[in-house]
């Protein structure tokens, strides 16, 4: 199943968040904050839209997996559970995007 990897690298991210080590780049992030993990999703998706743009399979594959990565990192300092995003996706699955757009509620 797909989402394997994504559930075994969070758990990796959950580890390091709770037992950190100096020579973890994804501790390093937790213990920087909120700001610094933002700034870092921001590049990677910055830089996904450009490999996208470049149209290189190999440069949109390996932007998109920091984009995830990262997004993961985002997930676990705000201890919220990746299941809640698959939830949240299959809540959507087979619903049109205008119509589920128009559904939401503002914040």
């Amino acid at each position: 199943m797909h989402d394997d990897i994504l559930q075994a690298v969070y758990q990796v991210i959950l580890d390091r968040k709770a037992n950190p080590t100096d020579s973890s780049y994804t501790a390093s992030l937790m213990q920087k904050g909120i700001d610094k993990i933002l700034k870092k999703l921001g590049e990677e998706a910055t830089e996904l839209v450009i490999a996208g743009k470049g149209g290189v399979r190999d440069e949109t594959v390996y932007e998109a997996a920091d984009l995830l990565f990262h997004t993961l990192v985002l997930l676990a300092y705000r201890d919220i559970p990746l299941d809640a995003v698959y939830d949240e996706l299959r809540r959507r699955f087979g619903r049109s995007g205008i119509e589920e757009k128009n559904s939401r509620t503002a914040p």
